[in-house]
């Protein structure tokens, strides 16, 4: 599986639970079995779990004139799933991490989803070392 198919499906499985607000161990590791058991996959979706207060703080402060809490949930999971990237995953560029998270915004989000979510990953990047 492609790097770029395996943040689509994380995307889609993190969405689910973020709008269903819980997760069961026993489904993360059926979702990636059916998907193949791709370890990207699983990376990705086991870190953005574990980490997720974490990454929500790091969003948080980031954020200018907006709350977590406002932020739909496309662009809540994306943005976590990026930042989890970017703060935890040093063998992918930057760029390409956020790159990837503006195109599943355009994808899935509305027509100001990329944008927004390249101007808060971008305030991550610049002031990266502060959070």
């Amino acid at each position: 599986m492609k790097r770029s198919e395996a943040r689509e499906k994380a995307f889609q499985f993190l969405f689910q639970i973020d709008i269903n607000c819980e997760v069961h161990e026993g489904s993360i590791q059926e979702y990636v079995e059916e998907q193949g058991n791709d370890p990207f996959l699983n990376q990705l979706i086991q870190g953005v779990i574990d980490k997720k207060s974490s990454l929500d703080e790091i969003i948080a402060n980031h954020l200018e004139n907006w709350s977590l809490d406002r932020i739909a949930a496309v662009e809540r999971t994306i943005l976590r799933l990026a930042t989890f990237e970017i703060k935890h995953l040093e063998d992918i560029p930057l760029n390409v991490s956020i790159n990837e998270a503006v195109e599943l915004g355009k994808r899935f989000g509305d027509e100001k989803s990329g944008r927004f979510i390249n101007g808060v990953l971008s305030n991550i990047e610049k002031r990266g070392n502060e959070s």
